[in-house]
């Protein structure tokens, strides 16, 4: 690990400023990016301690919803009474994500913040245009067993890993921030990550200094939650495939659908064609196909990740099946 400077703040708006200069990090529990700088994956010439703000409360909402603090350890937010009954679908996820241990210490705003767990981005002897742009993709040509199908570029093709950010996806979550001149910005989190296209070291839509404070849920969605995480082992191992899933029945038909998939993109993926081709139909397996048809149509495998594509639509299938059940 290199050497770095390390500064505690005691406001937002002390730590923002801090953060806006060249080659700093905001820490709270640390559980990816001490890892990264063990790896000197991440080399911060700073490191600015945000773990001590008054952002670890979860508050109603006056439409019913819920604002999440960005510190609120996901273990916390797992537990609480009012996600497990508004949001089964986000409790689920954070349950399925990693050890109880990481789960304690792991922040909100940390989770949505994870980087790739690509092998060749945390190798450093490898090129990867995500750790150093420019320098190519080992994994396009490598082993990239877990590594995207779906939203992937000519520069990159690492998957998002985290399973809370599939279900705030899927659940229209709104990221709240403060920017270093002091402005603040509420992004949806449809608009929050980016494709890799010839940027793929730039991932979210965060300038730089930029605090995550906290995470708007808006009012709990109509219909039946799931999540489903497919998996190499049952503890500790990020998703291959995961479905994020809100769907409505009404008078024999789907009256709404709203999914996110983890493990096949760069980001937690949406994709309205595949709501829209289970909307209006009777809930079986013809509805269900053209819903994975409507996913899978732009997947691509790069070798040794090709079985996601028919992995992904049994598990679609699969979630939908226990979504529509009586």
């Amino acid at each position: 690990m290199k050497p770095f400077a390390y500064e505690r703040a005691d406001s937002a708006e002390v730590a923002v400023r801090e953060a806006g200069t060249a080659g700093a990090k905001f820490i709270a529990g640390g559980t990816n990016l001490l890892d990264l700088m063990k790896l000197q994956v991440e080399t911060p010439q700073t490191l600015v301690d945000i773990s001590r703000l008054p952002l670890s409360e979860i508050e109603e909402r006056e439409d019913g919803g819920l604002t999440i603090g960005a510190l609120v350890p996901n273990s916390d937010l797992a537990a609480d009474a009012r996600v497990i009954e508004r949001y089964p679908v986000l409790s689920r996820a954070l349950l399925a994500g990693a050890s109880g241990q990481l789960r304690n210490k792991a922040s909100t705003g940390g989770n949505l913040l994870q980087r790739t767990r690509c092998y060749y981005f945390y190798d450093t002897a490898m090129p990867c245009n995500k750790r150093e742009p420019g320098t190519g993709c080992s994994a396009r040509e490598g082993f990239n067993r877990i590594l995207a199908v779906l939203g992937t570029s000519e520069n990159c093709i690492a998957t998002h890993p985290s399973d809370m950010a599939v279900a705030m996806r899927v659940l229209d979550a709104t990221i709240v921030t403060l920017k270093a001149d002091g402005d603040r910005r509420r992004i949806a989190i449809a608009d929050f990550y980016r494709l890799p296209g010839d940027t793929p070291h730039i991932e979210t839509a965060l300038e730089a200094g930029e605090l995550i404070t906290h995470v708007e849920l808006p009012a709990p969605p109509r219909g039946k939650q799931i999540y489903r995480k497919v998996r190499d082992r049952a503890s500790y191992a990020f998703a291959l495939v995961s479905v994020a899933g809100v769907v409505e029945v009404a008078d024999g038909r789907i009256a709404s659908a709203s999914l996110a998939f983890g493990g096949l993109g760069p980001m937690p993926w949406r994709d309205a064609g595949v709501e829209a081709a289970l909307v209006g139909k009777a809930p079986d397996d013809i509805a269900f196909g053209a819903a994975a048809d409507a996913l899978l149509a732009n997947a691509r495998g790069y070798g040794s990740n090709d079985f996601k594509i028919p992995l992904a639509r049994r598990t679609l299938i699969a979630s939908l099946r226990e979504l529509t059940e009586a």
